[in-house]
């Protein structure tokens, strides 16, 4: 089961004015990963752009996704408008090429079910996610958000502003994209893929 089940409502029940209060009252934090590959998808093809966002996700030539590749096949055959296919199709052992098992942790989540803290979380622990916005897909590397606190219960809330991503499409600075939370439309977001390969 994703960690990022057990509490989606908690991204996405902000109201606008309670965010904009928590601006007033709370710094703007930032998480980034600086460190990924400046990876170019060959060509605008969805199928290319799954292929190079995988491979910066995962971040090893020989995991993912070129020839001989132990995720070669299986990025080929997956539907790359379709988060949930590709987590089912990348999900579990795969071999590298000199005949070596790994795991893939393929974690699919749906607009509806994502929260903050995971999603935080896990850009902490240096993880980006591939996410689908508007049927594109995007590399998420970094966040912009809000940590407020209840006065009563004295329990801390995330509330996320902006998501930073990559548009592997593109290496000029349309690369460079941002969904920000007050005047993007969340409904147009398709859900998160978090990604993550061990040996076995």
């Amino acid at each position: 089961m994703s960690t990022f089940r057990g509490c989606g409502s908690a991204f996405l029940a902000l109201t606008v004015c309670c965010l904009a209060s928590a601006q007033d009252y709370y710094p703007t934090k930032e998480v980034r990963i600086s460190d990924l590959p400046s990876l170019t998808s060959k060509s605008r093809e969805t199928s290319a752009v799954l292929a190079a966002s995988v491979q910066i996700i995962l971040h090893d030539k020989d995991v993912c996704c070129g020839k001989n590749s132990a995720l070669e096949d299986d990025i080929q055959r997956a539907d790359p408008k379709s988060l949930k296919d590709v987590s089912a199709r990348l999900q579990g052992r795969h071999l590298l090429s000199d005949g070596r098992p790994i795991m893939i942790r393929a974690d699919y989540v749906p607009e509806a079910a994502i929260n903050s803290g995971a999603l935080i979380g896990a850009l902490t622990e240096k993880r980006p996610l591939l996410m689908e916005w508007n049927s594109h897909l995007y590399v998420v590397y970094g966040v912009l958000y809000v940590e407020t606190v209840d006065p009563e219960s004295g329990s801390t809330m995330d509330a996320i502003r902006t998501l930073l991503l990559l548009d592997t499409r593109f290496s000029d600075e349309r690369r460079q994209v941002a969904f920000n939370r007050l005047t993007d439309d969340w409904a147009k977001v398709q859900g998160l893929l978090m990604l993550k390969a061990a040996p076995r």
